[in-house]
């Protein structure tokens, strides 16, 4: 690994940082994801190509579309910018190998998952539901899991958080987590296994009750907010990909201890 190597796979994740965005604003609103071309969201005049590098462009333009001079939020530039810092990340972590291409696209198809439910408190099923059996082929290049572990990775990943949904509804009469968070679980389980189910069930669980009690406490709401989950459910499953194993490991030597 070189300093090239590594310029070169962050450049390569800046641009798909702006595909990323490119799904993230269109799907949900049902539009086609490659036509048209890149476009202001204000004036929807077409963005030049020298307008449409990734990060440095909105540097360049201060933030401002050329045309029209509305602002474009800075939120663009910045998930370009996590695509970059996601595909060294992996590179470095993974080196450049079939797994390391597959983990990838796992976490970049998680990000958009997060930032779409974020906006529109919603998982397109256009997301998960292909992804539950691409993700699963995919577990068969990896050397872990099993295909048997992926298996009951979608069924223990859906299943539970299943029966979560119907016992919360049964004792409230609310629905208090989407189908689209049970789909999405069963995906993370296809390519994690059983084991990283679990993992990203208690991860997002801690991170997510200390997120939303933060966010009410701030909103002045109280347990009537909305939280959407599927972001700590990513998160949950991306770490899982780095520190998951090792934490395991870690947490049973202490238990045997």
């Amino acid at each position: 690994m070189t300093f090239v190597d590594d310029l070169y796979f962050f450049l390569l994740g800046l641009c798909i940082g702006s595909f990323m965005n490119v799904v993230i604003y269109r799907l949900p609103a049902s539009e086609s994801i490659v036509r048209p071309g890149s476009r202001c969201p204000n004036c929807r005049t077409p963005i030049r190509f020298y307008d449409n590098i990734p990060v440095f462009s909105w540097l360049f333009l201060r933030g401002k579309c050329r045309s029209c001079g509305v602002r474009i939020p800075i939120r663009y530039a910045l998930i370009e910018l996590l695509g970059g810092i996601t595909a060294l990340a992996v590179y470095l972590r993974f080196g450049m190998t079939a797994e390391g291409l597959i983990y990838f696209l796992f976490i970049a198809t998680l990000i958009v998952v997060t930032f779409i439910d974020i906006d529109h408190r919603i998982i397109p099923d256009r997301i998960t539901l292909p992804g539950i059996p691409l993700f699963f082929m995919a577990s068969l290049v990896l050397p872990v899991p099993t295909w048997v572990d992926a298996v009951l990775g979608v069924v223990v990943g859906g299943g539970s958080l299943l029966v979560i949904a119907w016992g919360y509804g049964l004792l409230t009469g609310r629905e208090g987590m989407g189908g689209g968070d049970i789909k999405l679980l069963a995906m993370i389980g296809a390519l994690l296994g059983w084991q990283g189910v679990i993992f990203t069930i208690f991860a997002s669980s801690a991170v997510g009750t200390v997120t939303g009690m933060l966010w009410m406490l701030r909103a002045g709401k109280g347990m009537k907010l909305a939280i959407p989950f599927g972001p700590f459910l990513s998160l949950g499953g991306i770490f899982y990909i780095f520190y998951g194993p090792v934490f395991i490991g870690w947490y049973l030597q202490r238990m045997v201890l």
